[in-house]
C-alpha cells in the first residue's frame, strides 16, 4: 500500500511540469484523497501494528519467562545430575582403585600359593620316589636277608652234621679228656694235654696221634671248613730245656705239632689250617687246683664255616 502511494506521488511530481492546471488540480485532488487515505491507512496500520506488537511482546515475555523457568529447572537438573555423576565417578574411581589393589593382592597371593603348591608337588614327587626306592631297597634287602638266613641255616645244619661226624669219629676218645661241642655256629673239639702230650713236651703221643688222625679224616671231607688249632697251658711256668722259653712258646709249639699231623692227610687243604699259642691267658676254669690246671692244659680245634657268602650278603645289606 505504501509503495503504491509513494509511486503515485512520484508520478504526480513528474507530471506537474507538463500537464495542465485542470489536470493538475484533478491530480492534486486525487493526491489529497490518496494522502488522506494514506494517513488513514497509516493510522490504521500503526494502530494494528501497536496492537500486534503489544500482543507479540507479551507473548514473547511469557515465552521468555517460561524459557527462563525451564532453563532454571534444567540448570537445577543438570547440577543434580552433575553432582550425582561426580559421586558416581568418585565411587567408581575408589572401587576401581580398590579393585586393582585387591586384584593385585589376590594375584600375588595366588602366585605364592601356586608356587607353594608346585614346591609341595615337587617335594611329594621326590618323597614318593624316595619311598619307592626305599621300598625297592627294602624288598631287595629282605630278599638278601632271606638268602642270608637260608645260608646261615644251611651252615648251622652243616656244622651240626660236622659235629655229629666228629663225635662219631672220636667216640673212643670222648670221656678221656676229649669233648666235642657246637656253639655260636662253630664246632669246638677240646683235647686235654694228658691225651696228647707228656708233661713239658710238644711231641704228640701214640694215643693222641690216633685221635688227631681220626679228626683229620672228617676234616678232609669238609674242605669249606676253616680250622684253628689253639694251644693252652696252665699258669705254672715252663721249666724244660731246649728252644722253648715260656708257656706261650710251649702252647704254640704244641698247636704246630697238631697241624703237622693234620697235614699228613693230603686231602686237607693247608690254607684252611691255622696254629696259634694262647699260653695261660685263656683258661676255661680256675688254675687254683690241680684238676683245674689239667683242664686248662689243652688243645682246642675250632672249626668255623667259611663265611664268604655270608660276608658278601652282609656287605650288600
Amino acid at each position: 500500500m505504501i509503495k503504491k502511494i509513494v509511486l503515485g506521488i512520484a508520478l504526480i511530481s513528474l507530471m506537474t511540469s507538463c500537464v495542465s492546471s485542470k489536470i493538475y488540480e484533478d491530480l492534486q485532488s486525487k493526491y489529497d484523497l490518496l494522502k488522506e487515505e494514506n494517513k488513514s491507512l497509516l493510522s490504521q496500520l500503526n494502530e494494528e501494528g501497536n496492537n500486534e506488537n503489544s500482543y507479540s511482546v507479551k507473548s514473547l515475555q511469557n515465552e521468555v519467562e517460561k524459557l527462563k523457568a525451564e532453563k532454571s529447572r534444567l540448570a537445577m537438573d543438570l547440577a543434580a545430575f552433575k553432582s550425582g555423576y561426580d559421586r558416581l565417578k568418585d565411587s567408581y574411581d575408589a572401587l576401581e582403585a580398590n579393585s586393582s589393589t585387591k586384584l593385585t593382592e589376590n594375584l600375588e597371593l595366588n602366585r605364592n600359593l601356586l608356587t607353594q603348591l608346585e614346591d609341595k608337588e615337587k617335594a611329594l614327587a621326590l618323597e614318593s620316589a624316595r619311598l619307592a626306592q626305599l621300598q625297592k631297597d627294602l624288598e631287595e634287602r629282605s630278599q638278601r636277608v632271606e638268602e642270608l638266613e637260608g645260608i646261615i641255616s644251611a651252615k648251622d645244619a652243616q656244622m651240626t652234621a660236622l659235629k655229629d661226624a666228629i663225635s662219631a669219629a672220636l667216640t673212643n676218645f670222648e670221656g678221656n679228656g676229649l669233648t666235642v661241642e657246637q656253639r655260636d655256629g662253630k664246632v669246638y673239639v677240646s683235647m686235654e694235654n694228658k691225651l696228647l702230650f707228656e708233661s713239658g713236651s710238644w711231641a704228640v703221643n701214640t694215643r693222641g696221634r690216633e685221635a688227631v688222625v681220626q679228626l683229620g679224616k672228617v676234616l678232609a671231607e669238609n674242605p669249606e671248613i676253616a680250622v684253628l688249632i689253639e694251644g693252652h697251658t696252665d699258669t705254672i711256668a715252663y721249666s724244660g730245656n731246649g728252644n722253648i722259653k715260656n708257656n706261650w712258646d710251649l702252647s704254640t709249639k704244641r698247636a704246630t705239632s697238631i697241624v703237622s699231623i693234620l697235614t699228613e692227610n693230603h686231602k686237607i687243604l693247608k690254607e684252611n689250617l691255622t696254629a696259634a699259642g694262647r699260653g695261660e691267658f685263656s683258661p676255661i676254669v680256675s688254675n687254683s687246683t690241680s684238676e683245674g690246671r689239667s683242664k686248662n692244659r689243652r688243645i682246642e680245634v675250632i672249626l668255623t664255616p667259611k663265611l664268604d657268602e655270608i660276608s658278601k650278603l652282609l656287605n650288600e645289606l
